[in-house]
């Protein structure tokens, strides 16, 4: 479950193989996605760039800034935040020409919307007309490659269709939308998005270039290839789909953190099983272990040394 952000938090309160659309975006067996999340922007007033992920050449996909919220027209706060701040903020103009340059070097930059702040997606779900267009704006606005769909709240199985065939038509072929489930709602066990992930992936499976899967806080683990086999095992969703999920140090938030040492293992084993395999996302980059704050990309850097081989 990702951090909730301080001030939102107070708000809150069609194929099996998943088609052709998103063929280009599919890594081959030599190139697995290494995904970071990157929400904390500012750590005691220092601001966290992400461009050392470039420049140390960490083989780094695909970046995801986070958390995008929409929020009530009538409330207090301005429609689009990103955590604790309008996007268009002062405090964010660099960070937004840090992914620019990123983007430059050919790493993706989505957007994360939603996660454990509630909210974005009951208003997508249920005021679609009003809430989309601010969605859509703010992806064109930062000229962003896609987006990451964190759905912890109800939402119907029709709502997250709806989203998600508006975007294709808006952004094309080659935008990149991806969903951040919990492990197990892959494989038919608990979920926190109230829709089916079987039924979306039915249905909208062309369209969902990969899901980040949250294998931590009990739903899954990464100490062993088990959960993540008991997904592929089913034969719905394809590896090149499933990106492991994990979190990237002890201080982040829940539980099942695993440690480098273990996390390589596992990531060569699932490598080695499945040839497709997706590769492996970090919750998330300002802290990320072993380099600590003072060098987060180094996680990056571990896991790609184990995946790109």
């Amino acid at each position: 479950m990702k951090r909730r952000s301080v001030l939102l938090a107070a708000l809150a309160a069609t194929a099996a193989s998943g088609g052709t659309a998103m063929a280009a975006r599919n890594p081959s067996a030599s190139d697995k996605r290494v995904v970071v999340y990157y929400q904390t922007q500012y750590t005691n007033g220092t601001y966290v760039s992400p461009l050392a992920l470039t420049e140390r050449n960490t083989g780094v996909t695909d970046v995801l800034v986070a958390a995008v919220h929409l929020n009530d027209l009538n409330g207090p706060y301005a429609p689009v935040h990103l955590n604790d701040d309008p996007p268009h903020s002062a405090k964010y103009d660099r960070m937004w020409r840090d992914l620019k340059t990123l983007r430059g070097k050919g790493v993706h930059v989505l957007a994360m919307v939603g996660g454990a702040a509630p909210g974005s997606f009951t208003r997508l779900d249920n005021e679609f007309d009003t809430y989309y267009p601010l969605l859509r704006d703010f992806i064109r606005q930062y000229d962003l490659d896609g987006v990451d769909l964190d759905v912890e709240e109800e939402m119907s199985l029709a709502g997250i269709e709806r989203v998600i065939g508006a975007l294709r038509a808006d952004f094309g072929a080659d935008f990149l939308i991806t969903l951040a489930p919990v492990g197990s709602a892959l494989k038919g066990g608990g979920n926190l998005s109230g829709f089916d992930y079987d039924d979306l992936y039915r249905s909208r499976g062309a369209d969902i270039a990969w899901f980040n899967a949250q294998f931590y806080n009990g739903w899954g683990r990464m100490n062993s290839t088990a959960d993540y086999d008991a997904i592929i095992a089913r034969g719905l969703i394809p590896a090149s789909k499933v990106v492991a999920g994990t979190l990237t140090s002890p201080a982040n938030g829940g539980s099942g953190y695993v440690g480098m040492t273990t996390l390589k293992s596992t990531l060569r084993a699932l490598a080695a099983k499945h040839r497709a395999f997706g590769g492996v996302a970090g919750w998330e980059y300002f802290n990320s272990a072993p380099g600590g704050t003072a060098a987060p990309w180094k996680w990056a850097a571990e896991v790609s040394s184990v995946l790109k081989r």
